[in-house]
Formats: structure tokens, sequence, C-alpha cells
């Protein structure tokens, strides 16, 4: 067993360091240190963009295809499944945000925040590692929609395209070595622990009264990421061709990396917004149009 003190410090802000406990299971399940993982295009599982491109067409391919299969069907009984699903994911999500913070709270406090968003040197082997079983879990959300499915409930386009996009978008930024990475990926991780959260409990027939606020969550996410993301793409492009602009140094990652993050998050914000206009803003239209009456 490792044996470990309770000693708050920069380099262990919990008081205890998380990533040996962590890396004792991960050697024991994989058979090697996770400090020595590297992410490596076509050896690392799931590595390569024809893996990507193929499991996007899979999960729709089974999913528009299951919802054809059960249109003549009953919906199938998954309650006990589906809650066993979402506690883990809340668990999951939470382990990899406090590893996460874990890692980066050191960088932040030792070389500050423009450090951490824009150096080649804040992409450690360590986050590396953590990005990419974040990067795996997305995978593992596509399940969400099969739920979906088999309980015969909407398919909502934000829903589809949002699991689908937000598995390619954590592989572009794997690739693309993109430092800033951990700003969209941390905001994500708090929102699906209140999300999954959310839904298993909503699973066991509890009535949970801050939906709407959870919806609010996930919007004030993307304006933090865009707001953020914008301000280290314009930096880097204004630096590396057109000097002559402000800007306050380059940034580390691929502008194909970049160029996919900006768009896929800006759509996420719009289509956020629209489900919210189109779920409350109508409800409370029509609550008042009722009382009118």
């Amino acid at each position: 067993l490792v044996k470990m003190s309770i000693e708050f410090s920069i380099d262990r802000p919990f008081g205890i360091s998380l990533f040996e406990y962590f890396d004792k299971a991960y050697t024991s399940l994989v058979g090697q240190s996770a400090t020595d993982f590297t992410f490596v295009q076509g050896y690392t599982p799931l590595s390569t963009l024809p893996e990507v491109m193929v499991g996007c067409i899979t999960y729709f391919t089974i999913i528009f295809g299951g919802r054809a299969l059960m249109n003549n069907n009953k919906p199938l009984p998954c309650k006990f499944f589906f809650q066993i699903h979402n506690v883990l994911l809340t668990l999951v999500s939470g382990a990899l945000l406090a590893l996460l913070f874990e890692q980066l709270f050191p960088q932040l406090y030792r070389h500050g925040f423009y450090y951490a968003i824009c150096s080649e040197d804040a992409w450690t082997s360590k986050l590396e590692l953590i990005y990419y079983l974040n990067y795996l879990v997305k995978w593992w959300e596509l399940v969400d929609t099969g739920f979906l499915v088999i309980k015969k409930k909407k398919l909502e386009f934000l829903h589809y395209f949002h699991h689908s996009m937000t598995m390619a978008l954590c592989y572009t930024q794997l690739v693309g070595k993109t430092t800033v990475s951990w700003v969209p990926i941390i905001l994500n991780l708090t929102v699906h622990v209140f999300m999954y959260y959310y839904y298993f409990r909503t699973a066991t027939g509890a009535k949970i009264w801050w939906k709407k606020y959870l919806t609010s969550l996930q919007i004030t996410q993307f304006v933090i990421d865009l707001v953020i993301i914008y301000t280290v793409t314009w930096s880097y492009f204004a630096f590396t061709y057109y000097p002559f602009l402000p800007n306050f140094g380059t940034c580390a990652g691929t502008e194909s990396a970049a160029a996919f993050g900006c768009a896929i998050l800006t759509s996420y914000l719009v289509l956020f917004i629209n489900f919210y206009r189109m779920t409350y803003n109508q409800k409370k239209q029509q609550s008042k149009k009722e009382l009118e009456k």
C-alpha cells in the first residue's frame, strides 16, 4: 500500500497526492505507470481520424436505426442501468476534475495564467493522460443517446450533435496539443458532475428544481470558453502573421485545432441559448397566457 500523510502545499492542494493514488490504480490495470503514458497517433487506442469518423458514423447509424426499430415497440425497461450509468459518470467526472485541478494549480500559482493556457511546457505527460481519459469518457457518454432511444424519448439535434462533436473536439485538441484545452475541459467536467447527478436523481423519481440553472451554467461555460479561446487564437494569429496588431504572444497548438475549437464551441453557445429560449421562455409565455384566460 502507498502510505501518504495529509500535508497541504502548492503541489498537494487536497492535502494528499491524488495522482499517486491514481497511478497505483492505473499501473495495476494497465501494467505500466501513468507517468509513462504518451498519446501517439496510430498506436494509442482511438487515436486516429478514421476511428473518430467511423465512431461518429456508427453512433448516428445506431441511434437513428434504433429509433426506427423502436417505432413499433414499447420502451424497454432500463431504469436501473440508467441510474448506474449516471452515478458512474458523476463519479468519473468528479475524479477527473480533481486530478486536473491538482495538476493545474501549481502551474497557475508558479507561472501564471498565460503560461498555463499557452506555453508548450504547460502540456505535461500527466495532463496529456487526463485529457486522453476525458476523451475516452466522451465515447462512453455516447451511450446517453442509446438510453433515449430505448426509452423512446425525443432525439434533439442539440443532444446528438453536442455528444458526437464533443468527442471529435477532444480528439482534435489532443492531436493538436492545444495547451488551453484545460479551460473547456475543466468547465465541462464541472457541468457534467451536476448534470449526471441531475439525471441520476430524476431517474429515481426525484423532482429537481434547478434544471433551468443547469442550462444557464452550460451557457455560462461556453461564454467563458469562447472569451478565452478567441483571445488566445487572436493572439496567436496576430503574433504569427500580423505582429503590428495588439497581442500578448504566441500560443501552443495547431491552427486547425484552434479553428475547429472556435467553430464547435461557438455553435454550442448558439444552440444552448436557443434551447434555453425554446424551453424556458416559451413555457413562461404559455403560463402567462393561461393565467390571463
